[in-house]
């Protein structure tokens, strides 16, 4: 029992830490930061060659032909680097502006216009070390040598970086880069989530109760469940935790985290303030372990592209497109190697629901058929979409789907005044008017 603790708890702090691995790689200062250790680092071990048996082989470099390439890449690395932080601002600017600004945290995350930045930054510290390392003689023969050869190297790689950067810079600020990227991280967490529909718990009881109550002591949402955590609190009393509050749900006082189904063996009390801290709540959603916030995102962006300032119905039309994409995705049943294992789950003591795909059409589908109702050509690929979705051999994504169908022609019927057109949205949602089959 013991070990089995060490391990669970082992894990559980390895399972928080990459969580928070997540979130600074969306700050815009840790890569920087870590190139420019680098480059400080890279200047000092150059005079590791003064020792070694290369030192009088190396060719003769003087100290004045690398002051001078030093002075040049210092005085436009510092010039570059302005530019791009400039650029960058102007771009995240723009995408937060078209698109929404729940889509802000990953476009920071670009990853090349990070490694863009750290270059950039990273040349200008390396320059005026390395050029005051040479004016200060800090370096003999074979050092002088290394120093020149690293110097032509980072020139090279400044280069490359700035012209693969202005290719990227110029589409990062688009409202296609940004549909993108929401579609990927969501994508990303659907998969993640089908590996483990239920956070590798079990399936819930239902002829055993809800159970004791544990509330929430803070506002906010999940945004993530330490499941080895809870496993540790439950297994320590011997009893079930049901999981109520998962990744994206929102929470305040009085609204309960979890349920205790207490054991037949004994009334130990379970750890209340354990099982609070085994979650993290705050003020923000997070796309890592949340695919609904993805669908929400994405609807959000559609509701702009809709709104009369606007009228961009291309845009929603773009985005009907990528939430099926997305339904189709979560659809696909996963295979027995990468769903949870019914046998040896590794939370055996937690039970967790599956995620609502009703919830989730409400997520995707509910605003841009508020607010595209009164737009024939977007009402149209709304409901050739959910027929589309309601063809797939999920008998609850059929229903989800001839729901919204139904819902989208009522409001249609509302908001519509050319009746050809209405009459166009009711062929189309025929699919929806019979009864489900089950």
């Amino acid at each position: 029992m013991h070990t089995t603790a060490m391990g669970i708890r082992a894990f559980m702090s390895a399972d928080r830490l990459v969580f928070l691995l997540n979130r600074f790689r969306e700050r815009l200062w840790i890569k920087p930061l870590i190139v420019c250790l680098l480059s400080i680092a890279a200047v000092f071990a150059a005079k590791i060659a003064d020792t070694s048996g290369f030192a009088n082989l190396a060719p003769i470099v003087t100290a004045g032909s690398i002051e001078s390439l030093l002075k040049v890449m210092a005085s436009s690395m510092l010039v570059i680097a302005t530019f791009a932080v400039g650029s960058m601002v102007s771009a995240y600017a723009t995408a937060s502006g078209t698109a929404t600004p729940r889509a802000f945290r990953l476009v920071v995350a670009d990853d090349v216009s990070q490694n863009a930045l750290s270059t950039f930054i990273g040349a200008f510290i390396f320059s005026l070390v390395a050029l005051t390392a040479v004016m200060n003689d800090f370096f003999a023969r074979a050092g002088r040598f290394s120093i020149f050869v690293l110097t032509l190297l980072v020139f090279g790689v400044v280069i490359f970086t700035f012209v693969r950067w202005v290719d990227r810079i110029a589409r990062l600020g688009r409202l296609e880069t940004a549909i993108e990227k929401v579609e990927s991280a969501t994508a990303n967490a659907m998969r993640q989530r089908q590996r483990a529909p239920r956070l590798c718990g079990v399936a819930c009881d239902e002829g055993s109760g809800d159970g004791q109550p544990i509330y929430s002591d803070d506002v906010g949402y999940v945004q993530h469940v330490d499941m080895a955590a809870l496993q540790a609190c439950a297994q320590s009393v011997g009893a079930r935790l049901v999981l109520v509050a998962d990744p994206g749900t929102f929470v305040a006082p009085g609204q309960a985290l979890v349920h205790i189904r207490p054991s037949r063996k004994g009334d130990a009390a379970i750890n209340v303030v354990a099982v609070r801290k085994a979650f993290m709540i705050g003020a923000e959603r997070y796309f890592d372990n949340d695919p609904r916030f993805g669908l929400i995102v994405l609807s959000e962006i559609a509701g702009r592209a809709l709104s009369p300032g606007i009228n961009d119905p291309g845009t929603a039309i773009g985005i009907i497109g990528a939430v099926v994409r997305l339904l189709v995705l979560w659809s696909q049943a996963p295979g027995p190697e990468q769903g949870d294992s019914a046998d040896q789950p590794s939370y055996d003591r937690i039970e967790v629901p599956v995620l609502s795909v009703h919830d989730m059409f409400d997520d995707a589908f509910t605003s841009i058929g508020r607010d595209g109702a009164p737009m024939v050509d977007v009402s149209l690929r709304l409901q050739k979409s959910l027929a589309s979705l309601a063809m797939l051999p999920d008998p609850v994504m059929r229903q989800a789907a001839a729901r919204h169908a139904r819902m989208a022609l009522a409001r249609c019927e509302s908001a519509m005044s050319l009746p050809l057109d209405l009459e166009r949205v009711r062929h189309a949602a025929a699919f929806a008017q019979a009864p489900a089959a089950n």
